[in-house]
């Protein structure tokens, strides 16, 4: 079951002249929908509005489109009976125009807004861990895309199709320079904890390439909150192999435990630690409606 909205109305075309579709020209945005509201909504269109400012793309009117992803996640509930969560995601393309790179004459920006059933992840994610691999992909710089989510996502079509082990949950990826960024899916997390020091929490710095979450942003902001040291820095595998927690985060899964992670031919095990535990406590108890 799927429900669409392009430019307000419930279609599945759009045309092939749209440059979202031609060169990858656009953003998007996917969120949870939790008893038909879309979750954390001012973060996900901050961080729009911020892609939009930044590729010169026409940011569409943002409470046309609250009003459109609300109408949408309500009658998708209402229309699959018990099942209260659901995922909206909102595509926004520069729109359509002529051949070539040159966006002459466009002028008004293409949303698509598309909800569908949430995914069906075992429970033992969130409280047991998961397996996480190393990707031979590498992700590749561009300071003038880092952060935003653009539409351009082979380099993670091309890793996540390195495995197809079930029991590998995610794959990370690392820039030309061996700096661990994030996952195919997710942000990366690990806590460092040194001797007669407090745990520091440390996620991969997002200058030069990779997105900046949703869900990873609330996680930084709960370690303030809690008193937890945290640090944006670049991360190497020796500091996973030397981390005593390591998780992933993104905006549906919120956060799960990585209890094992395979690079080549070895093996690094982490229990579910504390900071990992007081973490996934903060997020799961806040709110998302008014954010």
């Amino acid at each position: 079951m799927l429900s669409i909205l392009i430019n307000g109305h419930p279609t599945e075309q759009i045309s092939v002249l749209d440059r979202g579709f031609q060169y990858g020209d656009g953003l998007f945005e996917t969120l949870r929908i939790s008893n038909g509201q879309p979750q954390h909504w001012s973060r996900h269109m901050a961080r729009l509005v911020n892609g939009c400012e930044r590729l010169g793309i026409a940011t569409p009117d943002l409470e046309c489109l609250k009003a459109e992803a609300e109408s949408l996640s309500r009658a998708f509930v209402d229309g699959s009976g018990a099942n209260e969560q659901a995922v909206l995601k909102i595509t926004v393309t520069r729109g359509s125009g002529g051949r070539g790179y040159a966006a002459t004459g466009v002028q008004e920006s293409t949303r698509v807004l598309a909800v569908s059933p949430a995914p069906e992840f075992p429970a033992s994610h969130a409280t047991q861990g998961v397996k996480l691999r190393l990707c031979e992909m590498r992700l590749g710089e561009n300071p003038a895309l880092a952060g935003i989510k653009h539409l351009n996502r082979l380099e993670q079509v091309l890793a996540r199709a390195e495995w197809d082990d079930p029991d590998i949950a995610e794959g990370l990826l690392m820039d030309n320079n061996n700096n661990i960024i994030e996952g195919t899916m997710s942000n990366l997390f690990c806590v460092q904890t040194l001797e007669g020091a407090e745990p520091t929490l440390l996620t991969p710095a997002l200058s030069r390439c990779g997105v900046r979450g949703v869900t990873r942003d609330r996680i930084l902001e709960a370690a303030a909150h809690l008193n937890i040291s945290h640090r944006e820095t670049d991360l190497q595998l020796s500091d996973l192999q030397q981390a005593s927690e390591v998780f992933i985060s993104n905006s549906l899964i919120g956060i799960w435990p990585v209890r094992q992670f395979t690079q080549h031919a070895s093996q690094h095990e982490y229990e579910v630690g504390p900071v990992t535990r007081r973490l996934s406590t903060a997020i799961e108890h806040a709110t998302g409606v008014a954010e």
